[in-house]
């Protein structure tokens, strides 16, 4: 069961952000109109949080949502998330081959 603000950001990736795309968590936050505080505060972190506790993340594709800065963090690790984004054409493929 997930609670209606995780449901919203959870639509808001399945509907926005398709094969061969990102986004940031930021995007994400704001897209899904779950995290707007009273100071203009968007959910980053709380997008972030919800991304790490996903149990299905082939299934819910928390890898194509990225930190502003970089790629962020991925349950099955960075190199799983380089590899999958490289797969669907998002990121270029690097000429480091050893998995770093």
């Amino acid at each position: 069961m997930t609670s209606g603000a995780t449901r919203q950001v959870l639509q808001a990736l399945h509907a926005g952000v398709g094969y061969g795309t990102t986004t940031t968590y930021g995007e994400l936050a704001r897209a899904s109109g779950a995290f707007v505080g009273a100071d203009g505060v968007l959910g980053a972190r709380a997008v972030g949080t919800m991304m790490a506790a996903n149990p299905i993340p082939l299934i819910v594709a928390c890898h194509r949502v990225l930190a502003a800065d970089g790629l962020g963090g991925f349950g099955g690790g960075l190199a799983a998330k380089r590899w999958l984004l490289e797969l669907e054409g998002a990121l270029p493929p690097t000429l480091d081959f050893s998995g770093a």
